[in-house]
Parts: structure tokens; C-alpha cells; sequence
């Protein structure tokens, strides 16, 4: 273990696998106490049972972001473990595949949709802020990370609501950001880009992922570790003057202009 977040402790939602899993694995191989926070409980189960068998210090919980019961419970458990609450990383969205596919043209978007979206995204990110800043002030401040997306920023012709619900989190981040930083307490936010996962590389077409690496100027499309080292960065003490960013993780692909062909291929 680096240590760099040696006598810590995290709370990852949404780390029972995908990005959530790498950036969970990530703060327990740098020294932190970890709680593997799903509503997935075979995969959170499965997440912290591999950090324990490298030497790590981890536990599953489940909590459905829906419940504010749910988060107190959490939180409750966290601490009556661990003692503390360092560091909360707020990765889980409602991503699954009914939601992401009826999330289209607004014309034809349902409330429920809408809503769905806005519940767990933004009112999620919200309860377990609000429920772990507490702890976070007893232990003498923290550091929040919230994942938002690239499309909480830049138009898109799909997932309206997902979007909207993403430029919550970033509006949520600068607000907790200003409210608590006297009180030492930093808050983030990540825009990651396409990033290949399991689930990504079920939902996303080969074409699309062609296109997307065309304009990714980096000569890669991105993967989990490289939004777990953003996420171990800003967790750490390295990251001690930065609060209320949000900062993009996406090789790039939100700072061009839209161009024709294999430009960028030609210039190499």
C-alpha cells in the first residue's frame, strides 16, 4: 500500500462493481478503511471480500439511495465500524439499461423517467452528503467526491433527464463546496468521459464507440482506474487547496470544436 490515505476512511456508493469497484479497490490500496456501499449486495459482497483477501480493510454494506432510512443506516454502520467518516465518494446512478433506454426525446418523456433519474443522481447525492458531513465535521473535515458526466455540461440527442439530473450534482457540489469548506470539508465533482466498463460496452454500439474514440484526443478511450487515480487524488491531503471544481476526465473530448474526417489522425 502507497498510503497516501493511510487512517482514513470512505464510503463508495455504487462500488459494487464498474468505475465504483476500481475506485473503491483504489482508496483501499492506498491505506483506507473502505465501506463497499451497493444496492447490490452480491456485488459489494464480492468488492470488499477482494480487498480483504489483498490485505485491505473493507465492508459491504447495501443501501438503496432512495431510502433516507437506508443512508442513516449507512452511515450508522460506517461509523460504529470504523469510528470515522473521512471521505465519500458519490458514484452510484441509475444506469440500468429500461431507465438509460426510455430516457430519449423529451416530447415523449415521462414523468417517471424524469423523476427516477433526479431520485437517485441528484437526491441520493444529496442524502448522503447531508448525513455524512456531520461525521466529516467531528473528524475535523473531508473530502466529497460526486461523479457527475461530460453530458451534464454538453447537449446530447439522448438521456435528457440523466443529463439534467447530472447538472444537478454539479450545481449540489459548489453549494456543499461553500457551505462546509470553513468547516474543512471539500467537495468535487468528475465529468468522466466514455469510460469501457462491463456495462458501458453492453450499451454503447461498436460505431458509437468508434466515433467517440475518434474525437477522444488522447489515442484511447478511457477506463476505470483512470477515474479512481482523479478519485484517490482528490480523497488525499495532495489535493488539500481544491474544492468546488468540476473537472473532466474525458481525454480530452469536451475541449475541441467538432471537426470532419481524421483530422486529428493527419496532424500526428
Amino acid at each position: 500500500m502507497k498510503g497516501r490515505l493511510k487512517d482514513k476512511v470512505a464510503i463508495v456508493t455504487g462500488s459494487g462493481a464498474n468505475i465504483g469497484e476500481a475506485c473503491v479497490k483504489a482508496m483501499a490500496a492506498e491505506g483506507a478503511g473502505v465501506v463497499v456501499a451497493d444496492i447490490n449486495r452480491e456485488g459489494a459482497e464480492r468488492v470488499a471480500g477482494e480487498i480483504n483477501a489483498n490485505g485491505g480493510r473493507a465492508m459491504a454494506r447495501y443501501v438503496d439511495l432512495l431510502d433516507e432510512n437506508s443512508v442513516k443506516n449507512l452511515v450508522k454502520d460506517t461509523l460504529e465500524h470504523f469510528g470515522r467518516i473521512d471521505i465519500l465518494h458519490n458514484n452510484a446512478a441509475n444506469t440500468q439499461a429500461a431507465q438509460m433506454a426510455a430516457d430519449a426525446g423529451i416530447t415523449d418523456l415521462e414523468c417517471s423517467v424524469w423523476d427516477a433519474a433526479f431520485a437517485v443522481n441528484a437526491r441520493g447525492t444529496m442524502l448522503m452528503t447531508k448525513h455524512c458531513v456531520p461525521a466529516m465535521i467531528e473528524a475535523g473535515g473531508g473530502s466529497i467526491i460526486n461523479t457527475s458526466s461530460g453530458v451534464s455540461i454538453l447537449g446530447d440527442i439522448f438521456t435528457p433527464a440523466y443529463s439534467a439530473s447530472k447538472g444537478a450534482v454539479n450545481s449540489f457540489t459548489r453549494n456543499t463546496a461553500t457551505q462546509y469548506g470553513k468547516k474543512n470539508i471539500r467537495c468535487n465533482a468528475l465529468l468522466p468521459g466514455l469510460i469501457l466498463t462491463d456495462l458501458s460496452r453492453s450499451m454503447v454500439p461498436e460505431e458509437q464507440l468508434a466515433m467517440l474514440e475518434k474525437h477522444t484526443l488522447l489515442p484511447r478511450l478511457g477506463n476505470p482506474d483512470d477515474i479512481a487515480r482523479m478519485v484517490v487524488f482528490l480523497a488525499s491531503d495532495e489535493a488539500s487547496f481544491v474544492t468546488g471544481q468540476i473537472l473532466a476526465v474525458d481525454g480530452g473530448i469536451s475541449t475541441h470544436q467538432p471537426f470532419v474526417g481524421d483530422v486529428l489522425q493527419s496532424m500526428a
